[in-house]
Formats: C-alpha cells, sequence, structure tokens
C-alpha cells in the first residue's frame, strides 16, 4: 500500500518538475489561426489550424502547425512542434543580426538587414513574430513575393540559417576573429 502510494506521489512530482521545466524557458506567439469546413451528410464539420512561433529570446526559434477540431488543442499541438524545431541563430551584441541576408521558401522572399541601436524590429506580421521570439531588437526587414504567413515564416528560417558569426567564419577559415574583422588597409586610408 505505502509502494504504491510513493509511486503517485513520484509521478505528481514528476509531472510538476516537467511544468516547472518547459514554462519559463519559452515564450510563444500565435501567429494565424484558419479555420477550414468539411461538408458531410448532417451538415459541416469545423477544423481549425494554427501557426505557432515559439523562441527562448535568447537566439533560438522554431515555428510548427497542428490541426485539431477545438482552437486551444490546435495551439497546444502547434506549440510542442515548434519546441521540437528549434534552430539557434548567432546575434551580434544579443540584439541584431550580423550581417545582411535572403530567405526564400516556394514564392516567398524576405531580405533582412542589420540595424544601429534603437532602431527596432521594423518588419510585418510574421516575421515580426519571428524576430520577437528570437530576441532580436534592431532589425530591417522586407516580405517580397508571398504574404502567406506559412511560407514568409519559413522563408524568414531559412535565412536565419545562413547567419554566421564572425567566430564560425573565423573557425571554417582556420583564422582568427580579429583577421576576419580588421578592415583592408586602403578603407583605413581614405577613413
Amino acid at each position: 500500500m505505502a509502494e504504491r502510494e510513493n509511486r503517485r506521489e513520484g509521478r505528481r512530482e514528476d509531472r510538476r518538475n516537467d511544468a516547472r521545466e518547459e514554462t519559463p524557458e519559452f515564450a510563444d506567439r500565435l501567429v494565424a489561426i484558419n479555420r477550414v469546413s468539411k461538408t458531410v451528410k448532417g451538415g459541416k464539420r469545423f477544423g481549425f489550424a494554427a501557426l505557432v512561433v515559439v523562441g527562448d529570446q535568447r537566439g533560438r526559434v522554431g515555428f510548427g502547425k497542428g490541426k485539431a477540431k477545438e482552437v486551444p488543442e490546435a495551439i497546444r499541438k502547434a506549440t510542442e512542434q515548434a519546441k521540437r524545431s528549434l534552430v539557434r541563430v548567432p546575434l551580434k551584441d544579443a540584439r541584431t543580426l550580423h550581417h545582411d541576408m535572403e530567405g526564400r521558401h516556394g514564392a516567398g522572399r524576405v531580405v533582412m538587414r542589420a540595424a544601429v541601436p534603437g532602431t527596432g524590429i521594423i518588419a510585418g506580421g510574421p516575421m515580426r513574430a519571428v524576430f520577437e521570439m528570437l530576441g532580436l531588437q534592431d532589425v530591417v526587414a522586407k516580405s517580397l513575393g508571398s504574404q502567406n504567413p506559412y511560407n514568409m515564416i519559413r522563408a524568414t528560417i531559412d535565412g536565419l540559417k545562413q547567419e554566421s558569426s564572425p567566430r564560425q567564419v573565423a573557425q571554417r577559415r582556420g583564422k582568427k576573429v580579429a583577421e576576419i574583422l580588421k578592415k583592408p588597409e586602403g578603407e583605413a586610408v581614405e577613413a
């Protein structure tokens, strides 16, 4: 009897620990909900599709989509999928991008540029959600092509995957970070 009681107590404790670990680490943002209907013999059956972006606001971001008969269940499924698909993006001074880049997915195309402190997030709709969950504070972005939120988010994350820090570039080339960041002598004379 006591053993069964201990097992129950242990399971409760595990659930509490899981909830504690999950909650503070990630923030999530609902980007889009789509209601779809299926016409059947007795009338219409409604379903919902949710698109969610999740991030730790310190350089990790992911997105997920979920479908269910109820909105909260669709959001829950999308959030779980987003947590499984996180990507790490190196940030410059924990506030902006290291360099300008372009991302593509299908007909969606986005252009992202690093910005000076105080610029803020200049981006529309789904891209803004990705940048906020990533932890970017200064970025200028433009969506060209598809306005579909799914394609815009995929294109944004495709572009962010191309981001590389000076440390990564130096390591790839077998040089020191100072050599990578050093400006050519011709530019120094003009300045």
